[in-house]
């Protein structure tokens, strides 16, 4: 398969042989990511890192992908010490930043932005999460953390909890999963449900959706997902604060879930998963926080066609 010079946009641009391609490079790169090898196959390379929302996993697992590999990273974390601040635009911003690099990571909060950039860019483009849109990255190393942990993809029944409306994880991660086949559970109050267009898209697709506003039956499911409540994406301070809270994962939540149940979150947590958890078997999302870097120096690697 040739990734060279592809943009990653949305999960929706890549085929299940694919994905799966993505993950089988990420399994390689584990013992590089863990610095138990080195490497030097990006080393002619120059990444740029254009982070115009705040993030900490993400852009920190990006920088050490490409470090890893032997690349250099520019770039900024605040906009606000940049050009932006002046009024430029961001297909300027983009055309000045491809000046200097081979490959741009950039987030936004602004969904559709990434592609927009891409349309501007003559280096690969890779979303690193554009608004309520899609953070492709994000959903990959679910994708590979569940494959790690599972065995496989297929043949697990997962929910995804919290906040779906929002949750631009949750968005990529439905469609994801809907391609393996995987049934699904979406728990949300109603003012957060996935939104309609995802639902229907995974029915289409021949996948089990049930959709609930309690987190029970904890003994039928393989994986749970928890999204946190994501104040900032909330037009009305009221609605939030009628929601926050709502779902909390603790010793008693899991007290009748599967033996092999696994707890992941994308995090940032706020509350919504108790620190009681952390310790106990089931708890999955600091594996899946490094899992990050393994997964986007495949990426890196794949567009910038050091890896065939």
């Amino acid at each position: 398969m040739n990734f060279e010079g592809r943009d990653v946009i949305s999960i929706k641009d890549f085929s299940k042989e694919e994905i799966l391609y993505i993950l089988e490079v990420a399994q390689k790169m584990v013992p590089i990511a863990e610095g138990k090898e080195k490497s030097d196959l990006l080393s002619n390379y120059i990444m740029a890192s254009l982070f115009f929302e705040p993030s900490t996993r993400t852009r920190l697992s990006f920088e050490t992908a490409m470090k890893r590999l032997g690349g250099m990273v520019i770039g900024f974390s605040q906009p606000g010490t940049t050009s932006i601040q002046k009024g430029e635009t961001l297909a300027d911003t983009i055309r000045t930043a491809e000046s200097y690099c081979d490959v741009i990571v950039m987030r936004h909060p602004n969904e559709g932005s990434a592609r927009l950039a891409a349309e501007f860019a003559s280096v690969p483009i890779i979303n690193g999460g554009d608004g309520a849109g899609h953070h492709p990255t994000q959903c990959l190393l679910d994708l590979f953390t569940i494959k790690r942990e599972k065995g496989s993809i297929e043949k697990n029944r997962i929910a995804l909890v919290g906040d779906l409306k929002y949750g631009r994880t949750v968005h990529s991660l439905a469609y994801a999963l809907a391609l393996f086949g995987v049934d699904m559970m979406f728990v949300s109050p109603p003012e957060l449900q996935m939104p309609k267009e995802v639902v229907e898209e995974c029915r289409e697709m021949g996948v089990d959706v049930t959709i609930s506003n309690k987190l029970d039956n904890l003994d039928e499911i393989d994986v749970l997902y928890v999204t946190r409540i994501q104040k900032e994406r909330f037009p009305d301070p009221e609605e939030y604060s009628r929601v926050a809270g709502s779902y909390r994962i603790d010793l008693k939540t899991l007290e009748n879930a599967k033996e092999d149940l696994i707890v992941m979150h994308p995090l940032p947590r706020v509350d919504e998963i108790s620190s009681e958890v952390d310790k106990t078997k089931h708890a999955a999302y600091f594996r899946q926080t490094f899992n990050g870097v393994p997964v986007r120096m495949a990426l890196i690697a794949l567009v910038l066609g050091e890896v065939k």
